[in-house]
Parts: structure tokens; sequence; C-alpha cells
């Protein structure tokens, strides 16, 4: 634009005299033109007639007499208007074909018509950029030809389009389009400059109006529709232009044609040999998407060619076993023997539906000849939930590896249009794409989009007119093409796989297909889509059109298809034969994160023991020291936080440890033993409470930070510590993904509050929870979630996390007294699904964790931890509490009075938690200590049988009461209840000590929160309260 504002200014006699123009303003003979491309001069100087140079009006009148009969004029003028015609490809612009720069040039004392060459110029430029911005909304995507992939037929009136050309009906008048520019039907045929910011010159610098047109048409409305203008970068969308614009640009060796054919002939017989082997067998099959196997492959290998050597993939059910099978390379005999109703399942778990299954394969990428480690992660019919995982995953492995920009580990996202478009955790995810400690470096997103939900149109399922208009939040470009053209496929991801390659950024494939079938294969579309399913059952599958395609090109015959068919379904037959060799369906071997190195070969620990997770008094003496300084020099903190830090080296020097310490204790010491601590959530860094402070902030330089931790030992594992996005379905599924990739790691994610879990519940009941048993994967293992908790006058929505919840999914069997040989916790945390902690001191708390890690195998741990005994003067521990030789303690016992006198005890009062320390106050004012005994469980689940059991034997004479600060209807009340009850054989009672039940987890008014507590701390040390009472 800015040229043609210089164009102007010489029009209207920007230089000194009229004839300068002809001369050049520098006023010599010899003239060098402008090359507005590239912003230079060129050497190129046609021959000027003398008269040239002193008569403007003259030239304007050779001129037109040129354009009546080049014969008009002398030869020398004619090879002058000749010389100067701007190029243009051959038959593109004939010998009587002006070029509209010349006539403004020629014309500069005519300012009207001048103006009009200006005009037009940038006319012409700003129509070269409705199509770079809004030509994909008339893009011929639907491979139905039934609807707009937009959801809007409406053509945008500022693009001059042959839209009557493609078979649709052109509401927009082809005056009106004109009229929109100023242009007419004359313009056509006029050559304009064109501008730095298109390709579709290829060679040329100037195009006829008609021909602009013609590519532009078939750059971005053709089978390709192209959004990326709203990206802030220019480098990057000159990068698309050039992708898209550049003339022939899309083009295949006969050798790539004949290797997408084959792959496409894969796809879709895979399909149809499920389909005429187990015809009424739910598979969510890939039928009307095959093409998605190519593209796949394509991707993976472009992405091999640049140096990936792992891929992450995450997936919905819709044609997940095409993918494994062909894509993963999994035995197809492993897939078939899925769908044999009689085979006994392995004892290895209650297993998954077949299409939720994933797998972890290395092989050899055929077209690179590299190695290449393909893992698709199993997913539940929760779509889009594995997003954060796959992310967690790949970040973990590029951590691992060193892989600082995601130059060896890559991930790519497949998606559903409906839940890309509905789900939010999909936007959660894009949100943590370019998060320091979350970023993978560009993920490439392939949406499967069959222009339906299960039953919904999409005209009602999203407000956005692309389902994949979420993605433009990051700046990623997005790529739409139609499904049965797959050569355009295959470009397009040829193009995103280069972007991820070029900028290590996110980017979006949208293949606009359809669901030849329902929803599954026993579902009936007609019902609700009868239109669209009356075209589908018309249209003809993509491999028929894309194999007639080649043959009609001479690139394969006939032959060569059918026996490329006949080929692939003859593997298929020998793997189902084999298939039936099978007696046992194992799960195993569809593991999606194996650990060859931590568990033997059959899977299972190496021991079945635990160690001490006691530390040695100068290991304790040096992480105290580090923890309450500042490592580097002329590091300016807080002085709020060099308070908090001499607090801390009191503690040391007096050889005691707070909350924060305890912690600071158990992440050093596995930091120590080259364990990797990774610590994530919101605010973790400093703490919710600023109890924490792990990254210090220079008071005088900006984002000048110090991490302690990371300067405890020289050789030592490194800590993470990051505060993450505002969210916690996405962070944690995040932090779940990171912890598959390795045993070796301790991966905490801390709510922060306690019940902010909740919007993470998915995580929790589709992965955390039933991982284990579902996909016999050890995943989330060494994930510990941190729940702060308590009761307490904040109001009901920070006031408890929800333990019932994690109780109420634990699979301990509450009437049956575990039996076990050898170590009896191990062997009850081996049996577990999960491990629920509620610690009382920071001793416990650093135990518990060290554990994690000393276990011979992994399992989720959920610690709920009290906000109230971050400072609580009593809720602090000794140093020998953390000796040599001390471990976690599942039940800590009464160590007073009571427990010197056992049988003078008239009441023995189990809890959890911070309820101990009022407990305890109130125990002490009413002067019970003889009487009332308090023990707590530390180690809620699995429970603790062996050790409740002691302490009822110790006393047996005692009522046994269960007190806790939730309503009775949550909490651990309905969890402890029934195991105390088998421990004590139904013949004592259990009675229950703590508020009544109610609909909120606690009250917002600090006077009814104290006259509940002290209600039920009455009821706790009225020793005749139950006298009376019914069992």
């Amino acid at each position: 634009m800015s040229q043609l504002r210089a164009l102007a200014g010489a029009l209207r006699g920007g230089c000194a005299g009229g004839s300068q123009w002809l001369l050049g303003c520098g006023g010599g003979p010899a003239r060098r033109w402008l090359d507005p491309r590239r912003g230079c001069s060129t050497g190129a100087s046609p021959i000027v007639p003398p008269v040239a140079s002193s008569s403007s009006s003259y030239v304007e009148e050779m001129y037109f007499a040129w354009l009546e009969d080049h014969n008009n004029v002398h030869e020398s003028w004619d090879a002058f208007f000749r010389n100067i015609q701007p190029s243009s490809p051959s038959g593109e612009a004939g010998e009587g074909r002006p070029s509209a720069l010349l006539q403004g040039r020629v014309l500069y004392h005519s300012p009207g018509m001048a103006q009009k060459v200006v005009e037009d110029h940038l006319a012409v430029h700003t129509l070269i950029r409705a199509y770079q911005i809004r030509g994909h909304h008339v893009a011929q995507l639907d491979p139905l030809g039934i609807l707009d992939a937009d959801l809007d037929s409406f053509v945008p009136s500022d693009l001059i389009t042959t839209i009557d050309k493609l078979g649709l009906p052109n509401p927009v008048s082809h005056a009106i389009t004109v009229g929109f520019y100023g242009l007419d039907e004359s313009d056509l045929d006029k050559s304009f400059q064109l501008p730095p910011t298109t390709f579709i010159g290829g060679g040329n610098t100037t195009l006829p109006l008609r021909e602009i047109i013609r590519r532009l048409e078939t750059s971005y409305c053709g089978h390709i529709g192209v959004e990326f203008m709203f990206i802030n970068n220019v480098d990057k969308c000159q990068w698309i232009r050039q992708k898209f614009e550049t003339p022939g640009v899309m083009q295949f060796t006969n050798a790539e044609k004949r290797t997408l054919l084959a792959r496409l002939v894969r796809s879709t017989r895979f399909e149809d040999f499920l389909a005429r082997k187990w015809s009424s067998e739910k598979r969510f099959g890939l039928e009307g998407c095959e093409v998605l196997i190519p593209a796949l492959k394509t991707i993976i290998d472009k992405s091999s060619a640049a140096g990936i050597d792992s891929v992450i993939m995450g997936m919905p059910h819709r044609g997940r076993l095409n993918v494994l099978a062909n894509v993963i390379r999994k035995e197809l005999n492993q897939i078939f023997c899925q769908f044999d109703p009689k085979l006994e399942a392995a004892d290895e778990g209650s297993g998954d539906v077949k299409y939720h299954l994933g797998m972890c394969h290395e092989r050899i990428n055929r077209e690179t000849d590299k190695s290449i480690t393909l893992s698709l992660m199993a997913n539940p019919s929760h779509l889009e939930a594995v997003d954060p995982v796959v992310q967690g995953k790949a970040k973990a492995e590029q951590f691992y590896r060193g892989d600082d920009r995601g130059q060896k580990v890559m991930c790519i996202s497949m998606h559903g249009d409906a839940a890309f478009a509905g789900q939010g955790v999909v936007y959660e995810t894009f949100h943590l794409s370019e998060l320091p400690s979350y970023t993978t470096h560009g993920t490439i997103h392939v949406v499967v989009n069959n222009q339906i939900g299960f039953t919904t149109d999409p005209r009602v399922a999203r407000s956005s007119p692309y389902p994949t208009d979420v993605a433009r939040v990051v700046n990623a470009p997005i790529f739409h093409v139609n499904a049965d053209d797959p050569e355009a496929v295959m470009y397009v991801c040829r193009v995103a796989a280069e972007w991820r390659t070029t900028f290590n950024k996110d980017v979006v494939i949208d293949l606009v297909c359809y669901r030849r079938f329902g929803h599954n294969e026993m579902d009936e579309p007609m019902f609700t889509q009868p239109l669209m399913y009356k075209q589908i059952c018309r249209q003809e599958h993509v491999l028929k059109k894309y194999s007639d395609k080649l043959i009609a090109e001479g690139v394969v015959t006939l032959q060569e298809f059918e026996e490329e068919v006949a080929k692939y379904d003859k593997i298929c037959e020998e793997a189902y034969t084999s298939s039936k060799d099978e007696k046992i369906l194992h799960i195993r071997p569809w593991l999606d994160s194996p650990w060859p190195d931590f568990f033997t070969a059959e899977g299972e620990p190496k021991s079945m023991s635990s160690v001490p997770t006691g530390l040695e008094e100068e290991v304790l003496q040096h992480i105290g020291q580090t923890a309450s300084s500042v490592p580097l020099e002329d590091f300016k903190i807080h002085p709020g936080v060099s308070r908090i830090l001499r607090g801390r080296s009191d503690l040391v020097k007096n050889r005691q440890m707070d909350w924060a310490l305890g912690e600071y204790m158990a992440f050093g010491s596995l930091l120590k033993d080259g364990i990797h601590v990774r610590l994530s959530g919101q605010d973790v860094e400093r703490g919710t409470f600023s109890h924490r402070h792990h990254v210090l902030h220079d008071q005088e330089v900006d984002k000048r930070t110090c991490v302690p931790m990371n300067h405890l030992w020289a050789n030592q594992a490194p800590y993470t510590v990051c505060n993450s996005s505002l969210s916690e379905y996405g962070v944690l599924g995040f932090e779940l993904g990171f912890a598959m990739a390795s045993p070796n790691a301790l991966i905490l994610w801390e709510a922060q509050f306690g019940d902010f879990h909740n919007t993470a519940q998915c995580i929790i009941d589709q992965f955390i929870s039933p991982g284990q048993a579902k996909w016999v994967r050890n995943n989330g293992i060494s994930l510990i979630v941190l729940l702060l908790s308590s009761t307490c006058p904040q109001g009901p929505e920070h006031s408890s996390a929800r333990p019932e919840r994690f109780l109420q999914m634990s699979k301990d069997d509450s009437d049956h007294f575990p039996e076990f040989n050898g170590d009896f916790e191990v062997q009850q945390l081996f049996d577990c699904n999960w491990i629920v902690v509620n610690c009382s001191t920071p001793a416990n708390y650093c135990h518990v964790i060290r554990r994690q890690i000393q276990l011979p195998f992994r399992k989720p741990l959920i610690i709920f931890t009290p906000k109230s005994l971050l400072r609580h003067p009593d809720a602090r521990s000794s140093f020998d509490d953390l000796a040599e030789g001390t471990r976690f303690k599942r039940l800590v016992p009464d160590v007073g009075a009571a427990d010197r006198s056992p049988g003078q005890v008239k009441r023995v009062i189990f809890c959890t938690g911070k309820v101990y320390y009022e407990l305890a106050k109130e125990r002490k004012l009413q002067n019970l200590e003889k009487d009332v005994a308090i023990v707590r469980l530390e180690q809620i689940s699995p429970f603790p049988f062996d050790l409740v059991r002691a302490e009822v034997e110790r006393y047996a004479t005692a009522e046994l009461v269960w007190c806790q600060e939730e309503h009775k209807n949550m909490g651990y009340y309905d969890y402890v209840r029934p195991r105390f009850l088998t421990v004590v054989a139904n013949k004592k009672p259990v009675w229950y000590v703590g508020r009544d039940p109610a609909a909120a987890p606690a009250t917002g008014n600090k006077s009814t929160h104290l006259n509940e507590l002290k209600r039920f701390m009455d009821t706790a040390f009225n020793l005749s309260a139950f006298q009376g009472r019914d069992l």
C-alpha cells in the first residue's frame, strides 16, 4: 500500500518536472525502474525516444495512438511501449491489453484518471487480502455438498468468486460484488501490480485481474480453506501465504500418489473387514473419514524426517482400532481377538472396551528409515479428557531427554468436531501451550469433522462458525480441508508438520468429512438426520474416487490396485485365523506407558517390602539451612520473606520443623537421591497461605528469581515448581500425564483449596482412581494430589476437600479383614487403587512423601493438608521423628497418661487430621487425660486394620468413638464405621461425634462455626453421652 501511495505522489508531480518521470528523478538519461516487490530498483532501461524527454503531452498522444493500432506510431515508439509493458505469462496479457500502471504513469496530467488507477490498485490489493481473510468461507469443504462447514451460507460481498462454477447458488450479484471495489468488467483484463503480501504471481510482479481472481480462488476457495490472518506475526502469515499461494505448489510425485493409495486401501479395507466379520459389534469405525490414516502417517513421516523420534497421541474412540492397526501397527490378531466374547480375561484388572485401549510401540518409519516410538494413550468415553494427559506425558519425555525445543518428542491430538467445540478442557489445554513449564513446543491437532455430534446438528451444537474456532485464542493456524480429496489432505498435513517444525507452535487440521453410519454401528442416524444420510448413502467411497483418478492418470493400473487390495485382505484373513488360537484376553500388551526397567519382565514388582524413610542428621541440617537462606549473592528479598527464613533458621537450630520445613525435607532428600520433583498448581511457588516460598523474588531486579531447592547438592536432580494457569481439569490431567513418563519422579499437584478438585473430577474418576484396573497402567502413580482441607469459618467453598468421594472409590472391602503373609502394609498398598492420608504432623507428611518413592510400585497418593496446621504451634515435629530408621506412621497412638494406664480408659476417640489438636486441647481443659485416649488415623485408605485392632484390644473395656469435624454425611465416617465394626466383629458400637448432616460442607458464619465446634466437643468428652442408646 505504501508503494501505491508513493506512485500517487509521483502522479501528482512528486518529481521536479513533468518529464522527470520518464528520466528518473535524478535527471540522467538512463532510467532505473522501481520493483515494488523487492523495494529496490532494477537495471532494466527501455530505449526512450528522444522526444519523450521533452513533452509529456506528446507521449500521451503517442500512447493513445499506439493503443488504437501499433502501426500508427514510429517503430521506436512501438518498441518503447512494448518494452515498458509489464511482463505476464504467455497468453495472459495480449498485445492490446494495456497496463493499468502504465496508463497511470502516462496520464499523470489527468488527476481524475490517475486517482482511478491508484484506487483500482488499492482495490485489487484489498481484494487479495479479502481472499486471504475470508476465502475459506466459500471453499468447497463439505464432501457431501449439502452443508457449509462454517454454518453460514452467506458469501462475503467483498469476494469476487466464480462460485457459480462450484455448483452452489451465488446469493451475491456480480454487479454488487464488482461495485464493492469500484471495478467493472473491463478491469478484468487489465494488469495490476501485486503487493508483497501475496505469492500468487510466482515469478511475475503483475497479473491481469482475471488471473489474480483465478489464482486466489485456486489457493483459498478450492478443497482447502485456510484461516490464518488473525495471527499477529507477519513472518508466520507470509510463510503460510507462500505455502498455499505459490502456483503449482501442491504437486505429488507418482510414487507419493501410490503410497497414498496403498495407505487408503489399508484404512478402508480394515473397516470393511471388521464390518464383515463382526457386523453386530460396536467398533466406532472410521467410514467416511478413511483419509485420517494416511493423514496421520504423512504427519509422522514429515516429523520423522525433521528429527522427531517419539510421538505421543491422543484420540477419541472413533477410528481408534484403525489407528492402532495401521499407524501404531498393533498386531492385527491382538485386535481381532478383542471381538471374541468367549475369551477369558487375564487376572490383570477389570479391563476396558477395545475402542478405549492404547499402546506404545517402537518401529522403523519406512519413509525415513528412522526409528520412531508411537504411543497412543488410552482414553475413556469422556471425549477430550485425554488432551492434557497427552501434553503432560510429552512434556515429561521432553524434560527427561533435554529436548528443550520439542525437536525429538511431539504430540498429535485427534478430536471430534462436537467435542472440540463443546468441551472446556480443550480451551484449558490450549492455554497451557505457551506456558514455560507446560509447553510441548507445538501440537498438531487433527479434527475429524463429522459435521454432526451423536445426533445433534452442529447448528444447535455450537455458536462459533467452525468447531475449530477455539484454536484462534493461541494464534494457531487452521487448515480446513475436504476429506474426500486425499491429495489436498496430504498437502495440508505436510504443511502442518512443517509449521510445527519451523515455529514450534500449535496447528489445527480440520478434516471435513462425514460419518457413514450412526454414532456407532448399531445406531440409526436416519431418525434425526434423514437428508444428510440419504446423501451419504449415495456418496461414493473415497477409495473408489481416488483409485479411479490414479488409474485415469496412468499412475497405477487397475490390476495393480486390485492386487494391493487383495494383499491387505489376505493379511487380515491370516491375522483373523491366528486370533482364534488365543485363549486368554490380556490387557498388558496394550499398555501405553511401559516402565520396563522398573518392574520385572512380567510387569510385577521386583520386591514386596518397604524400607525406612528416615534421614541422617547431617542431611536434615543441610536441607534446613538451605531452606532458611538465600543461596545467591546480591539478592534482595522481601522483609516479610526474610522474617520467615529467620523463623525457619530458629527451628533448625532447635531441631524442629513446621509443615513447610517438613515438605522441604521430603523434597530435598529425594532430589539428593536423583529423584526429580515437580510441584504444580495455583500459586504453589509461594503457597496459597504464604508458607512455602520455594521461589524467591529479587525486590530490585525484575524477573530475577531464586529456587533454593535447586542449590542443595552438587549432583542433585532438578526441582520444578511452577504456578499453573487458573485451571484444575487441564492442569491435573497434565500432571497425570507427566507422572506416567517415569517411575523415578515425584509429581505433585496441589489444589489451591481442597474442594477446587471438583472441577477436575473427570481426571480423578476416569484416570487416577481406575487407571490401573482398566489399563494395567501404573500411571499417576507418583502423582500426589495435595488438597488443602479443614472445616473452618471461611465458608463452604474453602472448607472440605470432600474426602468421602475419594474414600467411596477406594476398593478395599469394608467387611473383610485382610490376611497377608509378609509385610502387611506393603501388601495392602499393592492391592489398593490409591492411598488416602490425612497427616497431622510435618514428620509424617515427610515420611509419606518419601514412602511414595521407596515403594517397589507406584500408586496415586491423595493427601489432605489442613490449612490451620501450616503454622499451628503444636503441629511441629522434632528431627528425631525423621531420624534414621523411622518411617511413616499409618496410625499414631496416644502417648500420654491413657497409654500408661489403658485399663482405666473409658473412651477411645479415633480421629484424623487437625481435629486432633482441638480434641487434645479440650481433653486437657477437662482434665480427662487418663479417661480418654485419642488415636489418630493418618492413613485412611487402605484402612490400617492391623493397627486399629491392636488399639481396640489395648483399650478393651473402653467405648469406641469416631470424631470428625465434617458433617455426618460427609468426611470419613461412612468409610471408617463399617471397617471398625469388622475389626470388633460387630460386637461393639462405634459412636459418632461431629457435626449433624448438612447440604453444605461448612457454615459461612463464624459464630455458628464455633457453636458447632463447642457442641461436638462437649459430646466427645461427655462420658455418659451414649449411655442407654441403642446400637
